[in-house]
């Protein structure tokens, strides 16, 4: 493992906001959407952290491989979860003795050095008829085109706050994420989004109650260019 990746992704897991408040529902509500294009068979859940995400894939019955940088979360995986596989091991360095059916990376492309490269070892994992999920937040969400024109953010694309404390390495548009699949000789079978997201997640937090929060997630759905996060099903064509 390079060394320096490691101590990076410690340092992020001691300090995770991932399994709290608005992006814990998020989280969820992007179960439903991965629910929907689940194939049969098997699942590797690629950078797990807490395993908010694992929970619900563990009621779907599949058996289920996460693989996680981090130490600290691999731990505390191997103690919620006494019936999936858990290794702890960088992506790069991962290299699996079977494929999978299933793969998913919610909200981890954002954090790899080189998207492409991982999407392509991906690839070569999965499963003949298998299915590709990633998810990551979204430049044109409608609270960071806001900040823009506030004057708190430079560009849509520019890295905030709470990008730099979840580690977050870049902030893709719709563009760019999907050129990431390409990239990897990957096809596009689905595009979307979820979460509308008008304001900051503390604002959310502070003033939505759940009703609210459930229904700005369904209009995501219904409006992706702009939604929060966006997410896309590929396969190996």
């Amino acid at each position: 493992m390079k060394n320096d990746e490691v101590d990076r992704l410690e340092v992020m897991a001691g300090r995770s906001l991932y399994g709290v408040g608005a992006n814990a529902a998020s989280i969820r509500y992007g179960f439903r959407i991965i629910r929907r294009y689940l194939v049969d068979g098997s699942v590797l859940e690629l950078g797990p952290a807490e395993g908010l995400m694992t929970e619900k894939l563990v009621t779907t019955g599949r058996r289920i491989t996460c693989v996680d940088g981090s130490e600290t979360f691999c731990n505390g995986l191997r103690e919620k979860f006494t019936d999936i596989t858990v290794i702890h091991s960088l992506f790069e360095d991962f290299a699996p003795e079977s494929r999978f059916d299933n793969i998913i990376l919610s909200h981890v492309l954002e954090h790899v050095e080189d998207p492409a490269a991982i999407l392509k070892l991906v690839r070569n994992w999965l499963a003949p008829g298998g299915m590709i999920f990633g998810a990551v937040p979204n430049a044109r969400s409608l609270h960071r085109q806001a900040a823009v024109i506030m004057g708190l953010l430079d560009a849509e694309n520019a890295l905030n706050d709470t990008d730099r404390h979840n580690g977050h390495r870049r902030v893709f548009d719709p563009e760019n994420f999907r050129q990431c699949f390409l990239k990897a000789g990957l096809r596009i079978d689905h595009f979307g989004g979820y979460w509308l997201k008008p304001v900051a997640s503390g604002q959310i937090e502070a003033h939505w109650n759940d009703a609210m929060l459930d229904a700005f997630m369904v209009l995501g759905e219904r409006y992706p260019d702009i939604a929060g996060e966006i997410y896309v099903t590929a396969s190996c064509g």
